[in-house]
């Protein structure tokens, strides 16, 4: 039996939620990211897009391209709201729903059919999402998530697209290849020297052909490009990462003020550990310099959460990294390898008064803040992000990377 799966999207999601809070911004250009010229766009609404603005475009580049835009620092926790009364609206209407980011969503309407018809069922579903939350939002309807998610892309803005069963290749053919979700710049760009602009370019080639090209990346791009995906909606994604990054407002070669950062940041992920009974395994910490090259490193250790045990760790990745001749532009830290656990005390190194220590600090934290209490240390690193509860079943809310 062919499945029958639903994609949906927020258009302009961020771009949305600052409309419907103020008005004045309707049918106007609009930005939201970073509002420094060392920001990054997070989001553009379409008036700014005529002017070839996109996210991750510098925010500098993209005023220089429309001087007359308004530019919004954006709130992620507003963003986050609006998020989950959507997906409220969703879950309640489907038999299994995967978020697959803060404005993306997929559901598996197979053998609804019998009972309705999927396509005005799903036309319901956003028309409700419209009705309830006054947000645009788009949909595609097809037998696999791949086509679905294209057809919400051709659809928008606040539309949708139904493809039929057994109109899956015609659909795609005339498609740009760079189209298809997995296609990045630079396999686009590898495969426009071969000839390849078109997805019935793809359709035509032989798999082997393509594997040949791109190695197992070819082979599921060919599998895509000819409607072939079986990968399941999954209800939920255990997060098995949590990281944090900074772009500094001028390029620094202030190791004080760099370790200052990265120590914050590391004290903050490990307390968002604690708080969910995580421990993690493995930790790395990256650096950009003011020359865009980016460099990081990474240690496994013995599982932990520990304050004492991570930012040491981190301090010495960091020290191994850093080129003091240099300027550096962004620092990052990630812990990864998580698993469910708690902080063992090691016999060898630990005493009972740290443990206490934490839980002490960690219920001053959940009572009045995650910077209600740190070290001396990170006391100059006024925001860090990365405040919110990371393992609560949300994507993150991704935002350009604030500047100081």
């Amino acid at each position: 039996m062919s499945r029958t799966i639903l994609h949906m999207d927020l258009d302009t999601f961020f771009i949305s939620v600052e409309r419907k809070k103020n008005s004045i911004l309707m049918n106007r250009p609009v930005l939201v990211g970073g509002t420094g010229n060392r920001g990054v766009v997070s989001a553009a609404s379409y008036e700014a897009r005529r002017f070839n603005i996109f996210s991750g475009m510098s925010m500098k580049m993209a005023r220089m391209l429309c001087p007359e835009a308004i530019v919004i620092k954006g709130n992620a926790g507003a963003y986050a709201d609006e998020s989950r009364v959507v997906t409220e609206i969703i879950k309640e209407r489907v038999p299994i729903l995967e978020k697959a980011s803060v404005d993306e969503f997929y559901a598996d309407l197979t053998g609804m059919d019998r009972h309705f018809g999927c396509y005005k069922y799903a036309s319901e579903i956003r028309q409700a999402v419209k009705k309830e939350t006054g947000l645009p939002i788009s949909l595609g309807l097809s037998i696999n998530k791949t086509v679905s998610k294209i057809a919400t892309g051709k659809a928008k803005p606040d539309n949708e697209i139904n493809v039929e069963l057994g109109t899956e290749k015609p659909f795609l053919a005339p498609l740009a290849v760079k189209r298809i979700p997995m296609v990045g710049e630079r396999t686009y760009h590898t495969l426009c020297n071969l000839g390849i602009k078109w997805v019935r370019n793809v359709q035509e080639l032989p798999m082997e052909m393509m594997s040949s090209v791109l190695g197992k990346n070819g082979q599921t791009l060919w599998e895509k490009a000819n409607a072939i995906d079986n990968s399941p909606v999954i209800e939920f994604h255990e997060r098995k990462s949590i990281s944090n990054e900074r772009t500094f407002g001028k390029d620094t070669t202030d190791v004080n003020q760099l370790k200052t950062t990265i120590e914050a940041m590391a004290e903050q992920l490990s307390y968002q550990l604690r708080s969910a009974g995580k421990i993690a395994g493995c930790i790395s910490v990256k650096i950009r310099y003011s020359d865009f090259n980016t460099y990081s490193k990474q240690v496994r250790i013995a599982y932990s959460s520990a304050d004492h045990i991570m930012i040491p760790k981190v301090l010495e990745l960091f020290e191994s990294l850093y080129n003091k001749r240099l300027l550096v532009r962004l620092v990052g830290v990630k812990f990864s390898e998580i698993i469910n656990g708690s902080y063992q005390l090691s016999i060898f190194e630990d005493i009972e008064k740290t443990a206490h220590l934490y839980i002490g600090m960690d219920k001053i934290r959940d009572k009045f803040g995650p910077r209600s209490v740190m070290r001396a240390s990170t006391f100059g690193a006024k925001s860090i992000g990365g405040m919110g509860n990371p393992f609560n079943g949300e994507p993150p809310v991704l935002l350009a990377h604030r500047t100081r």
